[in-house]
């Protein structure tokens, strides 16, 4: 069955010196079941920042099914901005030209998802999802300085002087950018979940704060299922969100002091789309009827 490989104790974690073949066996071991890949992801990484990475792999498979094999990349933001109306990467000609701030496992990243404007002069601004080799013509990855949160995982700023790609069907916003925010939470909180849940196995502390962490993890199966798009999705997803935050308090201080330090640190990452989160569920609220549920609570 599923799971039963994935609630045991885990085997040690090893140091990684090479994403890429660290990311190989990990597909191996899932194989094309990317909330599979989310959970091994987690439950084998060294640090908490190697399981956000196996929870963005993942949610990029959930996104696009056929995803190719390696670490790969959405590059969607410029400037600090999530438009299509603020983007200035262009498509032209089967090519692509412009920036983009922010590509996750830096140069170690094989491939690259980067949305582009599309339409004609004059016309409403839309977007194509454009599909390119990371070591392609045209294809520069400037490395960034490590961030203050899960700093061992590259990242990188991408420049692209008429880059030849692949365009996907579908609209790149619609289709890909604003699911994808979904899938990721979906799948970075399990690989974070898994990931706290098999360190703390060995350790002394409330198995009954693990058993629910475990059951925590199986409602995330569960939301991974449902269309990304969909009301029911924001609003369990959020549910699972709160869930969590509550169990990773009881849990934190029974992890060993170097992985309590790590995890204090890196946690950090989940708040970094509260927002967006708190903009979907509210608009969940609303399209399920019960939005008044949301001024129920504290200001």
């Amino acid at each position: 069955m599923f799971w039963n490989d994935l609630l045991g104790p885990a085997p040690p974690p090893v140091e990684v010196a090479d994403l890429c073949g660290w990311f190989a066996e990990l597909q191996s071991a899932a194989g094309a079941d990317s909330f599979r890949l989310a959970l091994i992801g987690g439950r084998r990484s060294a640090t908490p920042g190697l399981a956000f990475l196996a929870g963005y792999q993942a949610a990029l498979r959930a996104l696009w099914g056929e995803a190719p094999d390696g670490l790969g990349a959405l590059c969607a933001t410029e400037q600090r901005q999530l438009s299509p109306a603020g983007m200035q990467t262009r498509l032209a000609a089967g090519c692509l030209s412009g920036s983009k701030d922010f590509v996750t496992a830096g140069d170690a990243a094989q491939w690259l998802l980067v949305p582009a404007r599309s339409e004609a002069t004059g016309d409403t601004p839309r977007l194509a999802l454009c599909l390119l080799a990371a070591a392609g013509a045209g294809v520069q990855l400037c490395s960034g300085p490590a961030l203050p949160v899960v700093p061992d995982i590259p990242h990188a700023r991408l420049r692209l002087d008429r880059a030849p790609c692949q365009v996907l069907p579908g609209d790149g916003w619609a289709d890909y950018v604003k699911p994808f925010r979904t899938h990721e939470d979906i799948h970075v909180l399990a690989a974070l979940g898994a990931w706290l849940y098999a360190r703390l196995l060995p350790a002394e502390g409330p198995k009954t704060a693990s058993v629910s962490l475990a059951a925590l993890l199986a409602s995330l199966r569960e939301i991974a299922r449902l269309p990304a798009a969909a009301a029911d999705t924001h609003l369990l997803l959020a549910g699972a969100i709160e869930q969590f935050a509550v169990l990773q308090d009881r849990l934190a201080p029974c992890l060993p002091a170097r992985l309590a330090a790590e995890w204090q640190r890196d946690r950090a990452i989940l708040g970094i789309a509260r927002q967006a989160q708190g903009r979907r569920l509210s608009r969940a609220l609303q399209a399920l009827g019960i939005e008044s549920v949301a001024q129920c609570g504290p200001d």
